[in-house]
């Protein structure tokens, strides 16, 4: 037994203390002054914003492209033919139009909600259905309703989120590009730009966004619109409702309305990027290892993990409530990436740098419970963006167990985790912070994932603080792994 603790204590002096691990902003990334580029669009004037001029909506114009988000407020969206056939006379008697702009209908629904002073659920329906007039008698939107029965209050809310959604054109003037597969580009945006594209997606306006079928233009993107999370009365959906609904009402309020900015980059592993990783040399770098705390709260400027679906926020607009959609619901401005963000293929990420926190929680998966606000006090860079940089690496999910263990699919893991850990600017950044990445339901074995994450971060040259979230067993048993390998000198070839 002594010889044991001996051993134990040995390994665990081979681990680094979590404060030795870099961060941001005391490790500071020098950044360029902002602008745009080929890959990178920026959706405020950056002239203005260099000079000190504050965040003002860049001057564009609308593009009806698959290449870019269709908007709401498109002179091109209009009600389809099986809709216009059914308008009715106006009270002079003439026909309206046959192209009617489904922007004027919002308008006139959002209009008469945000000129109340409270506005029922039923109201927020009746709306929502006028524009989407297809769906009626398809969607069920109950959980709404039910949820504003206990939760009057919010019918005070209902009105201002109509209001923020209506200033869509005067915030986002310039064309929203899609982050596609295949193609590493970046989105910098507002916090308000955000907010008022959130208060769109929480009234279902967004077109050609109500289907996941696979002949439909946005098949290969995750949902956007609302409607999921208004279905039912779960007490998840209660619980996520709530953690959205206050996001709102702080977005707001103009005494604690954001004002920075937030930027989304897709990164992608070139076929010249991907390791070969029988012949890697490079030996492990620090860890730090721990059993207690979280990524979010101790992970505070590192580079932060997300588990993520490789469509970007899994089940945070329905059922789903582990890592990825709490992490979702707590900075709801990741919320948004979804509108952009094409799925994940496997030598892809995504990076969001500067997103909020609002919100705290207790529980997990069907023990979730909204815990009240939370006030973010992070320094923002010299971007105006606050240090919080989270990465989404989708692993893959097991049907068996004994699948991982094959060299391509370990191969797979490796090239995901690398393409999330690389430098993709030459720009060494922060440490990472991870933990039992693609395990619980997607059946990864624990040890298996932290050796393939250390390997991953070696090669990318950044250290490590792994969170086993209260499994001591596992925290005992990566230390010895990592004593073992460190003594060893061990490199990371396969």
């Amino acid at each position: 037994m002594a010889e044991t603790l001996k051993q134990w204590n040995e390994d665990a002096s081979l681990c680094c203390q979590l404060d030795s691990l870099k961060r941001c902003p005391q490790f500071d990334i020098k950044l360029e002054r902002l602008n745009f580029s080929r890959c990178h669009t920026v959706l405020i004037d950056v002239e203005a914003f260099n000079c000190g001029a504050g965040l003002i909506p860049l001057d564009g114009r609308d593009l009806w492209h698959r290449n870019f988000v269709k908007m709401p407020c498109s002179p091109s969206s209009t009600l389809d033919s099986s809709v216009k056939t059914k308008l009715k006379r106006n009270i002079l008697g003439f026909k309206l139009p046959s192209q009617v702009q489904r922007w004027n209908i919002i308008s006139e629904q959002l209009n008469a909600l945000a000129s109340k002073k409270t506005a029922s659920a039923e109201e927020v329906v009746k709306a929502i259905l006028k524009y989407n007039p297809k769906y009626k008698g398809q969607w069920s939107i109950d959980g709404l309703v039910n949820f504003v029965k206990v939760n009057n209050y919010f019918e005070k809310l209902f009105p201002k989120i109509a209001a923020l959604a209506l200033k869509l054109p005067e915030q986002v003037k310039k064309a929203v590009p899609l982050l596609q597969k295949g193609q590493p580009a970046a989105i910098t945006l507002s916090q308000v730009q955000i907010s008022c594209l959130l208060a769109n997606a929480f009234f279902c306006t967004f077109p050609h966004r109500n289907t996941s079928r696979p002949d439909t233009e946005y098949h290969n993107y995750p949902t956007i619109n609302f409607t999921r999370l208004f279905t039912d009365q779960s007490k998840c959906k209660i619980e996520k409702l709530r953690a959205i609904m206050h996001y709102f009402n702080v977005v707001l309020d103009e005494k604690t309305q954001p004002k920075g900015l937030v930027t989304f980059e897709r990164c992608c592993l070139r076929d010249t990027d991907l390791p070969n990783w029988r012949n890697c040399k490079e030996t492990l770098q620090k860890l730090h290892l721990t059993s207690q705390g979280s990524i979010e709260a101790d992970g505070t400027g590192m580079l932060q993990v997300d588990f993520a679906s490789s469509w970007i926020g899994g089940g945070v607009l329905d059922s789903g409530l582990v890592q990825e959609e709490i992490l979702f619901l707590m900075n709801p401005e990741l919320i948004v990436s979804r509108l952009f963000t094409e799925k994940l293929a496997d030598n892809e990420c995504l990076i969001i740098t500067g997103s909020e926190k609002f919100s705290q929680y207790s529980g997990y998966s069907s023990k979730f419970e909204w815990a009240g606000p939370y006030e973010d006090n992070l320094q923002r860079d010299k971007w105006a963006r606050l240090n919080r940089q989270i990465l989404a690496i989708d692993a893959l999910h097991f049907k068996h167990r004994r699948d991982q263990y094959n060299m391509m699919r370990v191969t797979r893991e490796l090239n995901k985790a690398y393409c999330g850990f690389k430098n993709h600017h030459g720009l060494k950044g922060p440490d990472i912070a991870t933990g039992k990445w693609g395990c619980g339901a997607f059946n990864g074995d624990p040890q298996l994932k932290a050796v393939i994450q250390l390997m991953a971060a070696a090669r990318a040259r950044r250290g490590l603080a792994f969170f086993t979230f209260g499994d001591e067993e596992l925290r005992r048993g990566l230390q010895q792994i990592y004593g073992l390998l460190v003594t060893e000198e061990t490199t990371i070839e396969l």
